[in-house]
């Protein structure tokens, strides 16, 4: 069964998990690095603003700052 845990990279570049998590000795383990730029608002808000800007009406709305063809 997969787990998903919570941790932070201290002063020594050490990956830590709070916690104390059970971990097998040789077990398989993978890593996600999480962007810290504070845009995480923005990624998980992606699908939702494109299907706003993908319609009609915003193309309608911004087609005069489109070059002519």
């Amino acid at each position: 069964m997969a787990e998903v845990l919570e941790g932070y990279v201290d002063d020594n570049g050490e990956i830590r998990l709070p916690g104390h998590p059970h971990l097998i000795p040789g077990q398989r383990v993978v890593v996600t690095v999480a962007a810290s730029s504070g845009c995480e608002a923005a990624l998980l808000s992606e699908a939702a603003l494109a299907r706003d800007w993908s319609r009609p009406e915003e193309d309608d709305a911004w087609s005069h700052l489109q070059p002519a063809p």
